[in-house]
Order: C-alpha cells, then structure tokens, then sequence
C-alpha cells in the first residue's frame, strides 16, 4: 500500500520504514492490542513444551481465547503451525484457563470459554503467495494481517481477504483420528453467513432480504466496517463492535453497543437489555420485522457507530 502525505494540495510519498526484528511488531500490537482487534492482553511469550506463543489473548465478544504469531520471513506454513498451536490450545484448556484468571484476576470457568471459536492471527510484513492462497477457504480458524511501519510513524494493517467457498475439510483428507487436524475441526468452527442464515430450516424469505439490506445499510455507514460472525451474532466493528445482528425467523434482532441513557430513540422502538441476559455487546434492542422500520433502525445504529470513532 502507498501512503501519501498532502501539503499544500501536493502530494508526497511517505516512505516504508522496515522493521528489523519480529519483536518490533509485536511491542506495537501488544500495545494496542484493543485498538486494533479489541482483544484482551493475557501473556507474551508463553511456553508449553517445546512450543512458545508469542501473544495470547482472550475476545470478550466471543469469549474465546486468541493466539497471536508475529513473522518477519516467509519460510513456514501458515496451516501446519496454526493447527498445531490450536491442537495444544485444545488439549491444554484448563492450564489456558489457570493463566488467564491468574494474569487478570478473574474467575472463569471451563464451560464458559466458547472453545469452538479459538483462533490463531498471523502479523507479517507481507506474506507469499502459497501463504495467501493456504488460508483461502471459508471456514479456517486462521487470519493473516500485513503490517507495515512509515517513516512518519504511521501504522498500516490490513487482512488477507478469503473469497473462497470451498470447505477447508472437504479438501484435507481424514487424517489419523486423534491428529492435530482432526482433534481441532471436530472442535473449532468458523461460523459464517451462510450458518446464520440456514441456522433454522424454516427461515422465511423476508427476514433473509431485511437482514441482507440492514446489513447493507450499516457497512454504508463507514469505508472499513468489519463484519464478524460469531455463534450467535453478527457483530459490526470500526475500533470496536457497535451493533449485532441476531437473525430470528421473526424478524432481525439488532443489538446496539451502547449503556443505558446514552441512547436518544424519540419513537420508543427500543427494550433496555441492560439488566436481561441476551446476546450481543449493547443494552438496546430494536426489532426489524418490515422494512418500513429499516431507517429507523438505521439512524439508532448510527448513533453507536459513532459513539466509538
């Protein structure tokens, strides 16, 4: 990516400022770790047997827990050490568990932990081809970012993009039962669009196109809108998750990330989650069940999306 700096209405180029070491880049995402992916910090450098993650972290959204893998060359692959590092994730849960409420001083328990969206992120200065091309397939637990540092201490990031709808288990063999691979696909899922909408065989037509146009609307609202599906949300983040869509065969549930009282909703369309378990990061819900209420539906939306630039 080229990044230009305008003074005066001229443009001038900004120049790539190289980093030397792995641990340059990982200084910099383990202080804005929350900026960056909204995630939560556990530990740097964590050992287990022979193998060391560089960042763990835990995702409050998902409650599941998140590796991180810094890399300043291109010789290794991507899907061996992704799947093996999920594989100990997986068969050390309690010891994952022990560091995160011993680092953090919290409580959490086994069951609370959403294992099956544990997931391993790769930062590099930029990855090949055959690296690019391993991950794409739409349901891997893995995700590549490119990071790039200017000299004028600007930071760039950006996600290696899949499009693919090919099914990673259709193309990986059964390998030995009890593998690395199959211990982690029996586990770990990689929901997306396709498994909230077919969630429920009955889903009508309507709710599909009202949540297909709501989802439309909100990605309007700003160039770099990240959609994350979880089990059972889809979250819309900028810095950080403002809204969530939950699809129904009633209609669409859409969840607003912000506290009770900050919310102006003149019509009174909205119910207060604030002291109701529900799913989604917001104390407000608005039904969507005709498209009649699509705009105003949009403009409290719009309000949370703002609320976090």
């Amino acid at each position: 990516m080229k990044l230009y700096k305008s003074k005066s209405g001229e443009l001038n180029r900004v120049k790539v400022n190289p980093f030397k070491l792995e641990k340059d880049i990982q200084n910099i995402v383990e202080s804005n770790l929350t900026t960056l992916f909204d995630l939560e910090f556990i530990k740097s450098e964590l050992s287990f047997g022979s193998f060391r993650f560089d960042t763990l972290c835990f995702d409050s959204e998902t409650n599941s827990f998140v590796i991180i893998e810094y890399k300043k060359g291109s010789s290794y692959s991507v899907i061996d050490q992704g799947y093996t590092y999920l594989s100990l994730l997986l068969n050390n849960k309690s010891d994952f568990i022990l560091e995160y409420n011993e680092t953090l001083g919290k409580s959490v328990k086994r069951d609370e932990i959403d294992w099956s969206q544990s997931k391993v992120i790769f930062i590099s200065p930029n990855f090949n081809d055959y690296q690019k091309n391993s991950v794409n397939f739409k349901n891997l637990p893995f995700e590549l970012w490119e990071i790039t540092r200017y000299t004028d201490d600007s930071i760039g990031l950006s996600k290696i993009s899949t499009e693919s709808n090919v099914d990673i288990n259709s193309t990986i063999p059964d390998v030995g039962k009890g593998g690395v691979v199959d211990k982690v696909r029996k586990e770990v899922v990689r929901y997306d669009e396709d498994y909230h909408l077919n969630k429920s065989k009955n889903r009508p037509e309507f709710v599909i196109e009202l949540y297909r146009k709501v989802k439309e609307r909100i990605l309007e609202l700003g160039d770099s809108i990240e959609v994350r599906f979880g089990k059972q949300t889809i979250g819309f983040r900028q810095n950080r998750v403002f809204t969530d869509l939950i699809i129904y065969n009633k209609g669409v549930g859409v969840v607003l990330n912000l506290k009770k009282g900050e919310l102006k909703d003149p019509l009174n369309k909205t119910e207060d989650l604030s002291e109701k378990g529900h799913w989604g990061s917001g104390d407000y819900r608005i039904w969507l069940k005709k498209e009649d209420d699509l705009e105003y539906t949009i403009s409290l939306v719009k309000q949370s999306y703002e609320n976090q630039l």
